[in-house]
């Protein structure tokens, strides 16, 4: 099965689609990946509801949890956060219960370590919440709300905040919130028991005026971090303080091929790294690709290659928890694509395998029981 794959992971797994809804959406959708074979199966509808458009799953693997990405919620202006168990047999997703994400535009969530509290991003709102979660992966109390507030130097795009992601350290002391109105990460200090968010000392490091930052992702072995930057296209490296919440930038790398300018068609979009630790990755929408980099001394990342995503848009990807396959989702093509990992360079090359899906724009997987 490869070096990458742990004896306790299955030959097959859940796949589950965030999607905007629309004239071919209809919500969640569920696919399940053969890792024998590197293929996806056709997707089934695993719910129904509207623009779930980035998916979370319960460290327990019962429940799952979606922004709604919407401007009115309940005759406010804000967005929606949904919880639903699952079937783990079947995939299948039963909802539990719908609030408010505080403000509108939520585009990103995340559970913390404990599974206790989802943390969400509000894009249009410019801000960031935390809900309690209940025994029964119901959602609960709102534990924290904090409104961004400042502007950049894009009039256009940074004339307020806009929260893009939020990521809860592998501690889960901290929380690291990518403003892209901003170019601010915000780092707070958050209380696993109580689920409050207070502003850390210091309170946020800042990127490139102009850079955007998106979405960001912490080494799984701890001490660097990575954040996309959707405007000028490059990732940024720190090292991370687990111990302080303190981010320090080493390094600001393209998302594009040596000495290939950033065109007007072009944004960024996810980045991951790679369960081994040993590789990064992100995409270019516009450019249509997947970057690859390997990770070196002190966290620095060092340029593989750009590999087409095998579709237009592709606004995010999924790493198979097992390290062999990257799932790209091109929502503009309605299609997922399947490439397999080389577990020495970290390059990609496609399977060959691709299914059709509704304007996919997140990847997440579960184990099958």
């Amino acid at each position: 099965m490869g070096a990458f794959v742990s004896s306790a992971v299955a030959d097959e797994c859940l796949v589950y689609l965030g999607t905007y809804t629309g004239p071919k959406s209809k919500g969640i959708y569920v696919s399940r990946l053969d890792r024998r074979k590197g293929e996806l199966s056709a997707p089934d509808l695993a719910a129904e509801t509207k623009s779930p458009s980035f998916l979370a799953i319960h460290p327990n693997g019962k429940f799952l949890y979606a922004v709604g990405e919407i401007d009115n919620f309940g005759g406010k202006k804000a967005g929606s956060i949904s919880a639903f168990s699952i079937d783990r047999k079947s995939g299948k997703l039963t909802a539990l219960n719908q609030q408010t994400s505080g403000g509108d535009g939520p585009c990103y969530l995340v559970v913390d370590r404990t599974g206790k509290y989802v943390l969400a991003a509000n894009y249009g709102g410019g801000s960031v919440t935390a809900v309690a979660l209940k025994d029964d992966g119901s959602l609960g109390e709102v534990t924290a709300f904090i409104q961004h507030t400042g502007s950049s130097v894009n009039l256009q795009r940074q004339k307020e905040p806009h929260g893009h992601s939020i990521n809860v350290d592998p501690g889960n002391r901290f929380a690291v919130a990518a403003d892209l109105g901003l170019d601010k990460l915000l780092v707070y200090r958050f209380d696993g028991k109580t689920g409050k968010l207070e502003p850390n000392d210091p309170p946020f490091t800042s990127v490139k005026a102009g850079a955007g930052p998106r979405h960001f992702a912490f080494h799984p072995k701890g001490g660097s971090a990575y954040v996309i930057n959707e405007m000028d296209c490059t990732v940024t490296a720190f090292e991370w303080d687990g111990k302080k919440g303190v981010l320090k930038e080493i390094q600001t790398i393209s998302t594009l091929p040596p000495n290939e300018a950033v065109k007007r068609a072009f944004s960024t979009a996810e980045v991951q790294v790679h369960p081994s630790g040993k590789f990064v990755y992100g995409s270019n929408r516009g450019h249509d690709t997947i970057v690859a980099y390997t990770v070196e001394g002190g966290g620095k990342l060092k340029y593989v290659e750009n590999e087409p995503s095998g579709g237009k848009t592709p606004r995010n990807f999924g790493i198979d928890p097992s390290g062999k396959y990257l799932l790209s989702a091109n929502q503009s093509t309605d299609s997922v694509v399947v490439f397999s990992i080389d577990e020495k360079t970290g390059a990609l090359t496609p399977t060959g395998n691709r299914i059709e899906a509704p304007s996919p724009v997140c990847v997440k997987f579960l184990e099958v029981k």
